[in-house]
């Protein structure tokens, strides 16, 4: 349903995805490598790809609250 989605969306409307898996993990929930790599295929097809590293926003706000 995914894939589905994102390739009716395609060129047409911007789409945010979040996650904590390198592309080269997906297949591994997506459980098929050809449709994995069609759907990554698809989505970085012009896409800007931020890589944030460091501590999440939930992990702080949690610190934060578990200090208070």
């Amino acid at each position: 349903m995914l894939f589905s989605h994102l390739s009716l969306r395609a060129g047409r409307k911007s789409t945010i995805i979040t996650t904590n898996l390198f592309f080269d993990r997906w297949s591994e929930i997506f459980g098929d490598l050809v449709l994995t790599a069609a759907m990554v295929d698809r989505l970085t097809h012009k896409a800007h790809i931020v890589n944030m590293n460091g501590m999440s926003y939930c992990a702080l706000e949690t610190k934060k609250w578990m200090n208070s």
